[in-house]
């Protein structure tokens, strides 16, 4: 121990007698430190499945159970065929019973009158089915989803979004998943179907690439998957249930995903699991201002949930060591605290140093991110892709991809501080205000 002292010692001393040691320590972007750990661990994830395709020898029996796939609806339209009919040229053997939840109907009657357009075609689909629900008072996705759940007889169970649809093989691909008895969840690759819109659309088309495709599938190899999204998240019926459905309140795939690693001390076995062939497809904000609204209650949502609904039940004791160290590295320390220290390490930089000096630190970052990036993005195409001549394009971009990270994170800072300040949460699409403010402040 007094080594290191003497050490750190001399190394102050060091320091403080050569300015240009200064000057080459401050080009260091320390900040960049709390993401290189993500990295690696998410390619150490990708690693293993990659070894696991080549020694593995798959066997897959014959597994159709009868799946329920919720469809939440408000104010689609008729794009809300689109998903159904999606659902119902599935090519999947085993029964698909489809309950399409309209929340408050009174005010979504082209919704509703969408769907029940599609009556005439279902005996077309044989081992398909169609259910309505028209929902007079609106409550919200959550409600929506509970609704569902509660009628639902399938052994699993997907909960879908009303403008979201799906490669034909999506439901094969996901159920077979469950004859492991240890699987509990499932999600797959989220593509989007609008990126040539515009450049705001592409650059959230890379996004998804890197983050809920190859970024979920590397973690979820390594049982510690951040997230199931609430657009697309297919989940054991029975294990729904018995943690009693979705809970009120915004960020409700968070919610519900950090409740299910609760069970991760007590029940070591249980896996939440990523399938590369189940597909689907949604559509991005265009503009920048619709993203940057977006993101306002994604980024302050991700406080809520931790400060709010999970500050008790956030401990190794309930979730076990690897998710409970994963979650204060992403979680907390990446999704909560790099924001900041993004902000606070620009402006620092740019008031104390001179001007060459902050130039050439922010170019070494820029560099530095274009590197991780294209590790990232060659991951991508050579593992996860299915559209590899489609997704290549995105090369054009990824040069600018830094700076829209940039953006993205100085803008989850403020959308951060908003929730903490002035409950931003509770100003959001996602249900009514009477139902938010029944949940946990």
């Amino acid at each position: 121990m007094e080594s290191l002292i003497q050490a750190w010692y001399v190394f102050r001393i060091t320091v403080a007698h050569y300015p240009d040691v200064q000057y080459v320590l401050m080009l260091i972007p320390f900040v960049l430190f709390f993401e290189l750990p993500l990295y690696f661990i998410n390619w150490a994830g990708v690693f293993r499945h990659l070894v696991s395709e080549a020694v593995e020898v798959p066997f897959v029996a014959p597994y159709h159970p009868r799946v329920t796939c919720t469809i939440t609806c408000y104010a689609e339209g008729r794009s809300v065929q689109n998903t159904v009919i999606s659902l119902l040229e599935q090519i999947y053997p085993g029964h698909i019973e489809i309950i399409a939840v309209v929340d408050g109907v009174t005010k979504n009657i082209a919704t509703y009158q969408a769907l029940k357009e599609l009556y005439p075609i279902i005996p077309r689909y044989p081992g398909r089915s169609l259910v309505i629900v028209p929902k007079i008072q609106r409550g919200g996705r959550v409600s929506s989803l509970n609704a569902g759940l509660s009628r639902s007889r399938g052994e699993v169970f997907l909960a879908l979004d009303g403008d979201t649809s799906f490669d034909n093989q999506m439901v094969y691909y996901a159920a077979a998943h469950f004859k492991n008895p240890d699987v509990v969840a499932v999600t797959g690759p989220m593509r989007v179907r609008n990126a040539d819109k515009s450049l705001v659309a592409r650059m959230q088309d890379l996004e998804y690439m890197l983050t809920m495709q190859v970024g979920k599938l590397g973690f979820a190899k390594l049982n510690v998957i951040n997230n199931v999204p609430g657009a697309f998240g297919i989940f054991r019926r029975s294990f729904l249930q018995k943690i009693g459905g979705w809970n009120t309140g915004t960020a409700e795939d968070l919610d519900l995903t950090l409740r299910i690693k609760k069970y991760y001390q007590r029940y070591p076995h249980l896996k939440v699991e990523f399938e590369p062939r189940a597909v689907s497809h949604t559509d991005v904000p265009e503009s920048f201002a619709g993203f940057l609204k977006q993101r306002l209650r994604w980024d302050g949502d991700l406080w809520y949930v931790y400060s709010n609904k999970h500050r008790s039940g956030i401990t190794a004791g309930t979730m076990g060591w690897a998710n409970f160290i994963f979650l204060l590295w992403y979680g907390l320390l990446f999704q909560i605290v790099m924001p900041f220290a993004i902000v606070i390490y620009t402006v620092y930089m740019a008031v104390m140093l001179p001007l060459y000096i902050f130039m050439l630190s922010m170019i070494l970052v820029y560099l530095f991110y274009v590197i991780l990036v294209l590790i990232q993005f060659i991951m991508y195409l050579a593992v996860v892709s299915d559209r590899k001549w489609r997704d290549s394009k995105a090369f054009l971009i990824l040069p600018a991809y830094p700076l829209f990270q940039f953006i993205t994170r100085i803008w989850s800072a403020f959308a951060i501080a908003n929730q903490v300040f002035n409950k931003g949460h509770l100003d959001s699409a996602m249900a009514p205000l009477w139902v938010l403010k029944k949940g946990k402040q």
